[in-house]
C-alpha cells in the first residue's frame, strides 16, 4: 500500500506513468465499485464495469489539481466519479424525448438478475443525497464512501479521521435523513 501512496504522489507531480501504474494496480478495485455502482442502477444505463471504470478514469484524470493522499482517498473519489457519471447518463436518458420509452437492450446477462428501478427514484437518491450534503458534509461523505464506494466502517473511518463508531452514528443518521426525504 505504501508503494501505491508513493505512486500517488509522484502523479499528483505530473508522473504520467504513475497514475496509469496507479490504476493497473487498483484497477480490481475500481471493477469492484463499478459493479456496485451499475447495480444501485439497475438497468438505467448501458455501461458495462469496463465501461464505467474507463469513464470515471477519464473524469479523474481531468481533475486537475486532485490530491489523493492514500488508496483509501482515492477509491472514494472514484466512487464520488463513478456516481457521477451514472447521474448523468440518466439525466440524459430523462432528457431525452424520442424514444426514451423503449427498453434498451443489452448483450449483458448479469442485468437480468437486477432488480429494476425507477429512473425518477435514481435521482430523488442523488437529490437527497445531495440536500445532505448541504446539511452534514460528513454523513454524505459516509453514505458515498460507503453505500457507492462499498468501503468498510474502519476504511471510512480513516480515511475521514474519526472513529469507527462515529462512522456507524453517522451511518444511522444519513440512512434516516435519506428515509425521510425519499418518503415524501
Amino acid at each position: 500500500m505504501q508503494e501505491i501512496t508513493q505512486l500517488l504522489k509522484a502523479a499528483q507531480d505530473g508522473d504520467r506513468g504513475a497514475a496509469d501504474q496507479v490504476v493497473a494496480r487498483l484497477y480490481a478495485d475500481l471493477q469492484r465499485l463499478a459493479r456496485s455502482n451499475l447495480r444501485r442502477a439497475g438497468d438505467l444505463t448501458l455501461l458495462d464495469t469496463q465501461a464505467l471504470v474507463h469513464e470515471a478514469w477519464m473524469r479523474l484524470d481531468a481533475a486537475s489539481g486532485a490530491a489523493f493522499p492514500d488508496r483509501r482517498h482515492f477509491l472514494a473519489y472514484a466512487a464520488r466519479a463513478m456516481r457521477s457519471v451514472v447521474i448523468d447518463l440518466v439525466r440524459a436518458r430523462q432528457a431525452e424525448r424520442r424514444g426514451g420509452g423503449v427498453q434498451a437492450l443489452t448483450l449483458n446477462t448479469a442485468i437480468a438478475d437486477l432488480t429494476p428501478q425507477d429512473e425518477t427514484q435514481v435521482l430523488r437518491v442523488h437529490e437527497a443525497l445531495e440536500e445532505l450534503a448541504q446539511l452534514e458534509p460528513r454523513l454524505a461523505q459516509v453514505v458515498e464512501m460507503r453505500y457507492f464506494g462499498g468501503l468498510l466502517e474502519h476504511e471510512i473511518a480513516q480515511a475521514l479521521g474519526v472513529t469507527e463508531r462515529t462512522v456507524q452514528r453517522d451511518w444511522q443518521k444519513a440512512k434516516l435523513f435519506l428515509a425521510m426525504s425519499l418518503s415524501e
